[in-house]
């Protein structure tokens, strides 16, 4: 008998394999947190299934408070767009990193101090330093001399105003009505008001974005393009040249 050969046939066979050398998946770090969940799903009522909900629950409030927030439409003072019970979604990072509302927007804000205590939602017609009037011979709104044709999203049936306005928008605040005129208490109905029905853009939660619901009139909110062709403000055009 070949002693040497058997020798070697029984190091062979009692020598590890590589996969499991490699077995173990992960470091100290990784086995450290697998532990520390493997102890809060025990101690929790429900242990992991409860886990799981919190968790969920926790990135919903990180969402609601940096990202998204729902919102539902309480009035019809922006309908023929939103309608009264419709649920939007508010981008809250929509103005961040230096970007501004822009005329056309759909935003949400916080009235409290200016229109009550509540949150609102209108559309931008003027930004800062823009020169709305109301109304010319054609009963079109002005902007910056520039007539703004509203008819593709204006309440069908609604005139632009009923009520005359003249008025320059400070910088860093907007000027902003519903779609449904008649039935909107908007910035025209505070021109007397602290403010003088000005939203300041520091009050603006963000941009309405989504319906989504009911489902049958989800869809996406789009800038119209009604005040593509608004010139900017003399303070506007002085800021860019300076």
């Amino acid at each position: 008998m070949d002693t040497e050969a058997q020798s070697t046939e029984r190091d062979r066979s009692s020598r590890p394999s590589d996969s499991e050398e490699t077995s173990d998946p992960g470091g100290p770090e990784e086995r450290s947190r697998f532990a520390l969940v493997a102890r809060a799903a025990e101690w929790l009522p429900g242990g992991r299934i409860t886990l799981t909900l919190l968790a969920c629950l926790l990135f919903l409030l990180l969402l609601s408070t940096f990202v998204l927030r729902p919102f539902q439409i309480p009035s019809g003072s922006m309908e023929k767009a939103l309608r009264i019970g419709d649920r939007v979604l508010v981008n809250k990072l929509a103005y961040r990193f230096g970007a501004a509302p822009q005329r056309g927007d759909i935003v949400v804000f916080d009235g409290t101090g200016y229109f009550g205590h509540a949150d609102y939602v209108k559309r931008v017609v003027g930004v800062g330093g823009d020169h709305v009037v109301c109304c010319d011979k054609d009963g079109r709104i002005q902007v910056n001399g520039r007539p703004v044709d509203e008819s593709r999203f204006l309440y069908p049936g609604d005139s632009p105003s009923t009520v005359p306005f003249d008025v320059v928008v400070p910088s860093g605040t907007l000027f902003v009505l519903g779609d449904h005129r008649s039935r909107s208490s908007d910035s025209r109905d505070h021109l007397g008001s602290p403010g003088g029905g000005m939203v300041p853009v520091a009050g603006v939660i963000g941009r309405a974005d989504w319906i989504v619901w009911p489902a049958g009139h989800a869809v996406r909110l789009h800038r119209p393009d009604a005040y593509a062709r608004v010139p900017a403000s003399a303070a506007g055009r002085a800021g860019a040249h300076g």
